[in-house]
């Protein structure tokens, strides 16, 4: 198995986490904002060293916050443009000016990875460095400073250790990572912040949508768009998701799952969805929409092309009109948060069509080689995963 280890026992003082309390960039807990933790059930221990895992029931993890022990925190000034060595800090409230530039001009960016833990108790990290380039791609974007990929690496590394315990048992769901580049110096006039903050935070997390592995009801939105040639919508900066939640919260009232944008300029075009990509089945050819400013580059959709081809598929990036959707045999979504989703219908203009899911189908063989990886359960020969002992 072609696996990278790395042994951060050694590295994390508890001490220095009481120390760290006291620093002025803390205030209160982070209460408001958290989901309420499940009640405890029958407590689970890592196969290692006994440690018992954190008392909740993992059978009913949702996607939403469950506040963990620890946060890593790094921060960068614009004239020197190097991120000092980070730290962990006990997770809570951060404060900044007012004036900051991702309060006033929302200059900030996110990533999203998910630890796993494996049946031996040991965990995986899933090509994180794939995350630390995305990372650099829209700091460049956004004019901002970005952490290395070590030091991106590092500090992903570092957070799940000191959150060990909120790795989920395997099949039980997975460590949700959220690293935040954030321009956090004050700026009144419009200009890149003069100092940025890189904070990586972690919760445990289930399904993304409420609908579990059940497949999803999708509706095409035609008035309103995702992003514009030129702008912002291939790189993950944080201005991109807040646009989309008047469509999103519409549809969802509507009892659709999620909203697929199309192409602003000819807008017969599909291109995402509101938190992930989208591929459509026909026989064994397989397309998607190509990435080319507009749409985000995934790592799920990166990963799941690659293994199409492996597994003889023929994978095609191009652009896909609307009516293509009513031939197609299979349509699916993939992401971080989501993995890969089968969708059961797709409306348009109040016409609904339905496609396969369930067992024998494309995105269910998928769906089962991706997760095998993330997990351990198969061997991992594209040389993805980054074990933690």
């Amino acid at each position: 198995m072609m696996l990278q280890r790395i042994n951060l026992k050694n590295r994390i003082q508890l001490s220095s986490f009481t120390q760290l309390v006291n620093k002025s960039f803390f205030t209160s807990q982070a209460a408001s904002t958290l989901q309420p933790l499940p009640e405890s059930s029958s407590t689970y221990r890592f196969d290692d060293d006994a440690e018992e895992y954190a008392d909740i029931k993992w059978d009913e993890l949702g996607f939403g916050l469950v506040q963990t022990d620890y946060m890593y925190i790094m921060k960068c000034s614009k004239e020197g443009e190097i991120f000092t060595r980070g730290e962990l800090n006990p997770y809570g409230n951060i404060e900044m000016s007012p004036c900051s530039g991702v309060l006033n001009y929302g200059q900030g960016l996110f990533e999203g990875l998910k630890a796993y833990r494996k049946r031996d108790g040991n965990i995986l990290l899933f090509r994180p460095e794939q995350n630390a380039m995305r990372l650099q791609m829209g700091a460049e974007r956004m004019c901002m400073p970005s952490p290395s990929i070590d030091q991106f690496i590092d500090a992903v590394k570092q957070t799940v250790h000191a959150n060990k315990r909120w790795v989920p048992p395997p099949g039980k769901g997975s460590l949700y990572i959220r690293p935040l580049l954030l321009g956090t110096g004050p700026v009144l006039g419009i200009s890149p912040a003069r100092e940025c903050t890189f904070i990586t935070y972690a919760s445990p997390v289930g399904n993304y949508f409420k609908e579990g592995i059940a497949p999803l009801n999708l509706v095409i939105e035609e008035t309103m768009h995702r992003a514009n040639p030129g702008g912002a919508g291939g790189v993950k900066t944080i201005t991109n998701y807040a646009p989309v939640l008047k469509a999103l919260t519409h549809a969802k009232s509507m009892g659709f799952s999620d909203v697929i944008y199309l192409d602003s300029v000819q807008k017969k075009y599909i291109e995402e969805l509101s938190s992930c990509n989208i591929f459509i089945v026909k026989g064994n050819r397989i397309s998607t929409p190509p990435t080319k400013g507009t749409i985000l580059p995934g790592i799920t959709r990166k990963s799941i092309i690659e293994i199409a081809i492996a597994q003889g598929y023929q994978v095609e990036e191009r652009p896909i009109e609307v009516e293509e959707l009513i031939d197609a045999d299979e349509v699916f979504c993939t992401g971080t948060a989501v993995v890969v989703a089968p969708v059961g219908s797709i409306t348009f203009r109040s016409k609904r069509y339905e496609y396969k899911t369930g067992a024998g189908t494309t995105s269910v063989k998928l769906h089962s080689i991706l997760t095998g990886i993330q997990s351990g359960r198969i061997e991992d020969k594209m040389g993805w995963t980054v074990e933690l002992d």
